[in-house]
C-alpha cells in the first residue's frame, strides 16, 4: 500500500456551496494557483455542467495549472459527464469525477429509482467517462448512510468499468471517527477488485468531526486520499478542513507514517486569500490558520515557550506560512518593490494595466495608513478584482455625520451602469444610515442577514476594516466584501458588492456533498 497520502482540495466546488461563498472565474484562478503553490494533489475546480460560468472557471484552471491534477465534478449522466470532458481538455493533468446516490432515503426520496437501475446507471456514468479521460473518481453520494451489500455491488461494479478512485462521502456529518474507519476497511476487504482503486474520503462537519472521521479513514480504513477544503469551508458546518488534516498527518508522523506533497509553508496565504475572496472570517481561535493558532496569553505558557518552545507548540508558526514580519510597504516604496511583493504573495495580475492599477490604490492606501502589511495587499486586490468584474454598482463618495444624541445621517453617491446616483438617509449608526440611503434608492428588498467587521490587522488602530455583508433575495444569498480604513465606507463597498452578485444572476446547481 502506498505511503503517499493524496490531498484532493474541493475549496472551489463543494466550499463554494456555502451560502454566499460563490466566486467569479477569477477569483477561483487566483485560488487555483495558491492551491498549486500549496501543491495539492487534486483541485476540484467545480462542476461544469451547473452553469456556463462554472464551466468557463473549470476550462481557465485547466489552461492554467500544470502541476496539480484538475477535476470536474458531473452527474453520473452522459452530458454532465461530456460537458467535464470539455472543460478539462487544455489540463495536463485531468479527472472526472462523477457520482449519484446509494442511500435508500436518497434513492427513493431524491432519485426515485430502484437500486437495479441506480447500480446500471453508475457502471454505464464510469464506462463512458473512462472512454472520455484515464482518471476517474467515482462517489457513491450519502454512502456512509448506505447498505453495505448494496453498496459492495455499486463498488465492485464501477472499478471494473474503469474507476480509479472511490470516494466514500459522509455526505451529511453522520459518521463517528472508528465507525467509519470501520466501514470503509469492510469495504475494502469485502470487494474483491477493492486493490485496483484508490480510496478516498470525502467528511462533512455536522457534528464537528470531520477531520477525526477522515483521519479515521486513513488510518483504520486505508483511504489514501483525503477530500477537504481551506478553511473547512463548506455548506451547513462545512467540510474537512485540509489544514487540520495536513498538520495532523505531518506532526504524528510517528502515527500515520504517511508522506505528503504539500508546502506547508503556503498554508497561511491560502487561508488569508480564501476568506478574503469568501468573506468567511476565520475565527481566531481556529487550529492552525486561527489568530491565535500560536499566541500565548498564560504566563506560564509564556514562560515554558521562551526556555523551550516545545514545551506548548507542536507545530512552528513559520512552517505553516505566519511570519513574524508583517509590514512589507509604506508610501515611500515604488512600482517595482510593489510589483515583487505581489509575486512573494503569489498574487498573479493578467496584465500591465492591471498592476497600474493595483499599484495606484495602494499608494491611496499608503498616504491614509501609515504601515501595509501583506493582508492590506490581499484585501486591496481583492477589492480591485470586484471593481473590475462586477462594476454594475460603484461606491463614488460617501458623508455622514454622527454626533451623541443627534440621529445620524449619511450622504452616498453611488454609480449603477452608466447613471449616478444621490441619495442620503438616517439611520440608527452612520452604517445603518449609509446602507439606508443606498436601499430607499434602488429598492431592491433584498434581506439583510448578516454584518461583520473584522480588522484586517491586529495591533493597530489604523488598521484596514474588513466588512461582510450577506444579502437574501429570491431565495439567493451572496456575500459582498468590503475594505477600507473607514468602516462606514467598507460596509457602504460591502453592500454594493452584495448587489453586484445578486444583479449578476448567476445561477448555480445544489451538487454532491
Amino acid at each position: 500500500m502506498s505511503d503517499k497520502l493524496i490531498i484532493f482540495d474541493t475549496t472551489l466546488r463543494d466550499g463554494e456551496q456555502s451560502p454566499g461563498a460563490s466566486m467569479t472565474r477569477e477569483e477561483k484562478l487566483r485560488i487555483a494557483r495558491q492551491l498549486e503553490r500549496l501543491r495539492v494533489d487534486v483541485i476540484e475546480a467545480g462542476f461544469a455542467a451547473s452553469s456556463n460560468g462554472d464551466f468557463e472557471a473549470v476550462k481557465a484552471i485547466a489552461d492554467a495549472i500544470k502541476e496539480s491534477t484538475v477535476c470536474s465534478l458531473a452527474r453520473a449522466n452522459d452530458r454532465d459527464i461530456s460537458r467535464a470532458a470539455e472543460a478539462l481538455k487544455g489540463a495536463r493533468r485531468a479527472r472526472i469525477h462523477t457520482f449519484i446516490a446509494t442511500s435508500e432515503l436518497h434513492m427513493e426520496k431524491k432519485l426515485r429509482m430502484t437500486r437495479e437501475q441506480v447500480l446500471e446507471q453508475a457502471r454505464l456514468a464510469v464506462r463512458f467517462a473512462r472512454n472520455l479521460c484515464a482518471d476517474i473518481e467515482f462517489s457513491p453520494e450519502d454512502g456512509y448512510r448506505s447498505d453495505p451489500d448494496f453498496l459492495c455491488r455499486v463498488l465492485e461494479a464501477v472499478i471494473d468499468e474503469g474507476a480509479t478512485t472511490l470516494n466514500i462521502p459522509d455526505t451529511v456529518g453522520y459518521a463517528i471517527p472508528e465507525l467509519y474507519g470501520n466501514f470503509i476497511r469492510s469495504l475494502r476487504e469485502r470487494i474483491p477488485n477493492a486493490d485496483k482503486a484508490i480510496w478516498s474520503v470525502h467528511c462533512h462537519n455536522d457534528l464537528g468531526m470531520a477531520v477525526a472521521n477522515s483521519l479515521a479513514g486513513v488510518k483504520i480504513g486505508g483511504a489514501r486520499q483525503v477530500e477537504c477544503t481551506i478553511n473547512g469551508l463548506g455548506e451547513r458546518a462545512g467540510n474537512c478542513s485540509l489544514e487540520e488534516v495536513v498538520m495532523a498527518v505531518k506532526t504524528r508522523r510517528d502515527y500515520f507514517g504517511l508522506d505528503l506533497g504539500i508546502d506547508t509553508t503556503q498554508i497561511v496565504p491560502a487561508s488569508r486569500m480564501v476568506a478574503q475572496t469568501t468573506g468567511f472570517v476565520v475565527q481566531p481561535n481556529k487550529a492552525v490558520v486561527g489568530a491565535n493558532a500560536f499566541a500565548h496569553a498564560s504566563g506560564i505558557h509564556q514562560d515554558g515557550v521562551l526556555k523551550a518552545r516545545d514545551t506548548y507548540e507542536i507545530m512552528r508558526a513559520e512552517d505553516v506560512g505566519w511570519s513574524a514580519n508583517k509590514i512589507v510597504l509604506g508610501k515611500l516604496s515604488g512600482r517595482n518593490a510593489f510589483k515583487q511583493r505581489l509575486q512573494d504573495l503569489g498574487i498573479e495580475l493578467e496584465s500591465e494595466a492591471e498592476v497600474n492599477a493595483a499599484f495606484v490604490r495602494f499608494k491611496d492606501l499608503a498616504d491614509r495608513k501609515s504601515e501595509i502589511f501583506d493582508e492590506d495587499i490581499l484585501a486591496l486586490v481583492a477589492d480591485e478584482s470586484v471593481t473590475q468584474e462586477q462594476e454594475h454598482y460603484r461606491l463614488l463618495a460617501l458623508s455622514q455625520q454622527s454626533e451623541m444624541g443627534e440621529r445620524p445621517h449619511a450622504r452616498v453617491t453611488f454609480a449603477a451602469g452608466t447613471q449616478e446616483f444621490r441619495t442620503e438617509a438616517d439611520g440608527n449608526g452612520p452604517v445603518d444610515a449609509s446602507l439606508k440611503a443606498i436601499e430607499s434608492q434602488l429598492q431592491t428588498g433584498a434581506e439583510l442577514l448578516l454584518y461583520s467587521v473584522n480588522a484586517i490587522t491586529s495591533g493597530s488602530t489604523e488598521s484596514q476594516g474588513e466588512v461582510t455583508v450577506r444579502l437574501q433575495l429570491g431565495g439567493r444569498v451572496v456575500n459582498g466584501v468590503g475594505a477600507d480604513p473607514d468602516i462606514v465606507v467598507a460596509s457602504a463597498k460591502a453592500y454594493l458588492a452584495a448587489l453586484n452578485k445578486l444583479h449578476s444572476k448567476a445561477e448555480r446547481v445544489a451538487a454532491q456533498g
